[in-house]
């Protein structure tokens, strides 16, 4: 699980994984990436002004990839806009610097893993995961999650865009610009940056 704190202030984003060592080369370029990418919808109108942390819960052990970067994007714009993610979505994507969601590897382990999760929780038509379209190719899952998928028990969302996931994690418009490049006061953008 991934969390985020976000106030006001002047250091800007915060990935603790890495300040006590625990980020590999890869994850880190991941949040850099992540970092610009946020400064990239909002910079244009003044400086970033906050002060933000991302984290791991409870894992001790070194944190490498960036497969992680898109949820960790979601749980910062949570935090920026007071808005609560669906829980029982499980994410990974890549992202880049312009807000596509990039393909990850093992995407069949991972939704096979996050199924088996769900299954003994209790499948109750609300958990999934959302994955980068560009792996539906790759998708091979075990007769168990795509009979799940099929009766609407487990879903499998694909995205190309960080858009399209936030407004399905939030429920909210994600929110385009306009030509001053503010952001619908409705939208999860509109949120964060109010």
């Amino acid at each position: 699980r991934l969390s985020a704190r976000a106030y006001a202030g002047e250091d800007g984003l915060v990935n603790i994984e890495r300040e006590v060592e625990l980020s590999g080369p890869i994850h880190d370029k991941g949040v850099f990436i992540l970092q610009n990418y946020l400064a990239g919808l909002f910079a244009h109108l003044a400086p970033l002004s906050l002060d933000a942390s991302i984290v791991f819960e409870q894992q001790y052990h070194e944190v490498e990839g960036d497969s992680a970067s898109c949820a960790e994007l979601f749980v910062l714009l949570s935090a920026l806009s007071g808005l609560p993610l669906a829980q029982g979505i499980a994410v990974t994507g890549a992202l880049n610097q312009h807000g596509d969601v990039l393909q990850v590897g093992g995407i069949n382990e991972k939704i096979e893993g996050w199924f088996r999760v769900c299954e003994a929780a209790g499948l109750d038509g609300r958990q999934g995961v959302l994955i980068p379209a560009r792996n539906r190719r790759h998708l091979m899952l075990a007769p168990a999650v795509v009979e799940a998928a099929a009766a609407g028990r487990f879903h499998v969302h694909v995205v190309d865009h960080v858009g399209e996931a936030i407004e399905l994690l939030t429920g909210m418009a994600a929110g385009e610009p306009d030509a001053a490049g503010h952001y619908p006061h409705d939208s999860v953008l509109g949120r964060v940056q109010e």
